[in-house]
C-alpha cells in the first residue's frame, strides 16, 4: 500500500450554528498531487486552516505523514510548505528579503539557504529579479516567489489555496508548467483546492466538496465514467413526465435535473434518434457529449456548479 500523506476521517467544523465540514473522510497518497474542487463557500478554506493547525477540527482527525494535527501541531508545521489565496510576502521587500525573513522562522542555515534559494529562484526564472522588491513584479512573478517562499524549507506537502486566483490564462498555464516540473523533479506531494475544472482535470484524484459534505472522490477519469461513457441530455417542459414515458417505451432509466433529463446510454446518438421519433413534440434541445466534471458535480449534487456558489451567498 502506498504511504498517506494525508489520512482524514469524519472532520467536522461548525462556526456558531452554521457547519461548514461535515464528517468529510478521504486520504492522498504520497506524492501525488490530489484536487480539491468546491465552490467558493463549500468548506475548503475551513479545511485548510486544519490541515495548517490554524484551527482545530472539532470531531473527527487529520494525519500528515502520521501527524496529528491538533494533537502534534509543531510537528506538522514543518512538514508543511503553504500557498494561500493571496500572497504571503511583504511587498516593500525584495524577493531575496522575503525568502530571508521565511527561512529564518524555519531554522535554515545560511548555507542551506544560499544553495536552496538560488536553486528555487533559477528553477522559476526569476533569478533576475531576486533584488527587486515584491510590488515591482507581476502577479504572475509574485506567485512565483511565494511558490518558492513555500518550499524553501524542503516541506513534504505543498498546500495551494486557490494558488491561481487573479492570475491571467498565460500566467495560470506558466504556474502549472512549474509545479508539474516541481513534482517530477522533487517528488512533492500537492494539494490544491480550486473551484476552476480544468485545474482539478490536472490532478491525480480529487474529491469534491460542496456545503461542507465530501460528494464523491477519484480520479477525473473515473468519476466521469461513472457517469457514462456518453450522456444525453434533454431539455423539456415536464422532465419527470417525459422520463416515465421514455422508460415505459424503452426500458431506459435517467435522472431529472432541473428542466433536463440525464441518460447515460452505450448508444447515445442512435438512442436520442429514436427519442426524437417518438417524443419530439416534447423535447425542446438534446445533447450527447462526453461527461464532464460539471456534469459530476451536477448528477452528484442536483444543482449546477455555479448555482452552488450562489446559494452560499448572503
Amino acid at each position: 500500500m502506498a504511504e498517506r500523506a494525508l489520512d482524514i476521517r469524519d472532520v467536522s467544523y461548525a462556526y456558531a450554528e452554521r457547519p461548514a465540514l461535515r464528517e468529510v473522510s478521504f486520504d492522498v497518497e504520497k506524492g501525488s498531487l490530489f484536487g480539491l474542487l468546491g465552490p467558493n463557500g463549500g468548506g475548503k478554506t475551513t479545511l485548510f486552516r486544519i490541515l495548517t493547525t490554524l484551527i482545530r477540527p472539532q470531531n473527527g482527525s487529520a494525519r500528515i505523514f502520521g501527524y496529528d494535527v491538533a494533537t502534534q501541531p509543531n510537528q506538522v508545521r514543518q512538514l508543511l510548505g503553504v500557498v494561500f489565496q493571496h500572497n504571503a510576502l511583504d511587498n516593500e521587500l525584495s524577493v531575496l528579503e522575503n525568502l530571508r525573513f521565511h527561512g529564518a522562522l524555519y531554522n535554515v542555515s545560511p548555507a542551506a539557504f544560499r544553495q536552496r534559494s538560488g536553486e528555487l529562484l533559477r528553477f522559476f526564472d526569476i533569478a533576475d529579479r531576486a533584488d527587486d522588491r515584491v510590488k515591482t513584479l507581476s502577479g504572475g512573478l509574485q506567485r512565483r516567489v511565494d511558490i518558492v517562499r513555500a518550499l524553501l524549507h524542503r516541506p513534504r506537502l505543498l498546500l495551494l489555496d486557490e494558488p491561481t486566483t487573479g492570475l491571467d490564462p498565460a500566467a495560470r498555464k506558466v504556474f502549472w508548467q512549474a509545479l508539474a516540473r516541481l513534482r517530477k523533479t522533487e517528488g512533492t506531494t500537492m494539494i490544491v483546492a480550486t473551484h476552476l475544472m480544468d485545474e482539478a482535470e490536472a490532478c491525480d484524484r480529487i474529491a469534491i466538496i460542496d456545503r461542507g459534505r465530501l460528494v464523491t472522490a477519484g480520479t477525473p477519469s473515473a468519476l466521469k465514467e461513472e457517469v457514462g461513457q456518453e450522456t444525453l441530455w434533454l431539455e423539456t417542459d415536464n422532465p419527470e413526465e417525459l422520463l416515465d414515458r421514455i422508460h415505459a417505451q424503452f426500458g431506459v432509466r435517467g435522472a431529472v435535473l432541473e428542466r433536463n433529463i440525464q441518460i447515460a446510454h452505450p448508444e447515445a446518438h442512435t438512442l436520442m434518434a429514436r427519442l426524437y421519433e417518438t417524443f419530439g413534440a416534447q423535447i425542446r434541445s438534446a445533447t450527447v457529449r462526453k461527461p464532464t466534471l460539471e456534469d459530476v458535480f451536477l448528477i452528484r449534487t442536483g444543482y449546477r456548479f455555479h448555482e452552488a456558489e450562489s446559494m452560499l451567498a448572503p
